[in-house]
């Protein structure tokens, strides 16, 4: 498993000089969140080209494994957060989502990333679930698509107060899509929050799905990161679990609201982790 941080982390510093900061700290693997000022997918192509190579030459220096997250709050809709989703009944709006999801695959190939992560977004328009999960499944087609043309691993998240928002109504969606670049991100923290059973029981049952992971404390019920200590999680038995399914991906610590204090968040955070995935 390689100690990880997500760039959403540390929103207030330059993407170059959080990667930086990163692996000073001992972090081997980085989840970069596109976002207004992180490898904007909607920057002219030139410029986004030659950040690109920049910051893909310096991963490469620095020797941080890498994935590439869809979760920008506004880059959409500057007065909305994470709007429009996969899940807007406007089929125009949708489509917003997908070439959104487009741009970062293409991103993904060229910082050389292991997997594009992202989610469903909130079903508002009261559809019933199979008639949700069927829109869904049309929009993510174009994605799919793509991703098999560029050879893009893609890690869908369920996230509580989502539509996707448990392993069960993932494995209903999985259903309809059912093709080997589909798998998962796994956020421990929600399933501590959103699950009834304890954490290390679904990564067994999901271990070769698991594309990449995210990583904080949290209380059971409560959809809030927290900064380890601060939760209910026990985080001994969910690494065991990870090592007994053999993962070996980035563990990428999601504390977005902790950008303020990023630099000692970071800190904080390998801290506690370190000590824990030591063999």
């Amino acid at each position: 498993m390689l100690l990880g941080y997500n760039t959403n982390g540390l929103a207030h510093h330059r993407l170059t000089d959080a990667l930086r900061l990163m692996a000073e700290e001992g972090y081997q693997s980085v989840a970069i969140t596109l976002d207004a000022g992180a490898l904007d997918p909607y920057e002219d192509t030139a410029i986004l080209a030659r950040q690109t190579a920049t910051v893909r030459e310096l991963l490469d220096g620095l020797g941080l494994g890498r994935v590439v997250e869809t979760g920008a709050r506004f880059l959409l809709n500057p007065r909305t957060k994470h709007d429009p989703t996969l899940m807007d009944p406007d089929p125009v709006r949708r489509a917003l989502r997908v070439d959104f999801l487009r741009r970062a695959i293409d991103l993904a190939v060229a910082l050389d990333a292991g997997a594009v992560s992202f989610w469903s977004g909130v079903l508002r328009d009261g559809s019933s679930e199979d008639a949700a999960l069927d829109r869904l499944a049309a929009a993510l087609r174009p994605v799919i698509e793509h991703a098999e043309t560029q050879g893009v691993r893609l890690a869908f998240e369920p996230e509580p107060g989502m539509f996707i928002d448990t392993f069960d109504r993932f494995a209903r969606l999985d259903e309809r899509i059912k093709h080997p670049l589909f798998d998962l991100t796994v956020d421990v923290g929600h399933v501590h929050c959103n699950e009834p059973r304890p954490v290390a029981d679904y990564l067994r049952e999901w271990g070769p799905r698991i594309a990449n992971v995210h990583i904080e404390d949290m209380v059971v019920g409560v959809h809030e990161h927290l900064m380890f200590g601060e939760g209910t999680m026990d985080f001994p038995p969910i690494l065991a679990a990870f090592r007994e399914i053999g993962y070996t991906g980035g563990l990428h610590v999601e504390l977005s609201r902790h950008s303020p204090m990023g630099a000692e968040a970071l800190r904080g955070a390998r801290t506690f982790l370190a000590p824990l995935l030591r063999p």
